[in-house]
């Protein structure tokens, strides 16, 4: 697992913070969290479907660049922004792994610092905080977490091959 600290620089970070926290960002109700979780719902924004189809106007896609470079990601598999809202007390939504990839990694890049967190099966959590990006084997089960000390907790989920 590698964890990366101020992982963009200013400027790539302020853009993809602005419209991603933007009030005008399309976020769509996602009725379960992941395929385990279907009693807690989460808002998401796909960027690149399963299989690597875009599903989003190339502005957008365009946000993906910095990652693209810094990772040296050879193919996107999935890409999707997630969305929890506050809740009055921390749920994780069960353990799982992204897809199906036989070679690949997940990244899971924090936009907010709140008092959520990702955790893995052997026990480790990463605190969200914004600006941090964390690289795992993508089949390495993990789950995120709701927050109560803001209004909401937005991670991007990367799922890719490298180079």
């Amino acid at each position: 697992m590698n964890i990366y600290r101020n992982f963009l620089n200013k400027e790539d970070f302020k853009k993809i913070e602005y419209i991603i926290m933007s009030n005008s960002m399309p976020w769509f109700f996602s009725d379960g969290v992941n395929k385990k979780n279907n009693k807690d719902f989460q808002f998401t924004f796909k960027f690149i479907n399963e299989g690597g189809v875009i599903n989003c106007s190339p502005d957008m896609i365009n946000l993906l660049n910095p990652f693209k470079s810094k990772l040296n990601i050879k193919k996107f598999d999935k890409v999707k922004a997630n969305l929890l809202l506050k809740d009055d007390k921390i749920k994780e939504h069960g353990m799982h792994i992204d897809n199906a990839l036989k070679k690949g990694k997940t990244g899971i890049f924090y936009l907010n610092t709140c008092n959520g967190y990702t955790k893995f099966e052997d026990g480790t959590k990463i605190k969200s905080e914004k600006n941090k990006y964390v690289e795992f084997d993508c089949n390495i089960k993990h789950t995120g977490s709701s927050c109560t000390d803001k209004k909401r907790r937005i991670v991007i989920n990367f799922n890719y091959e490298y180079i």
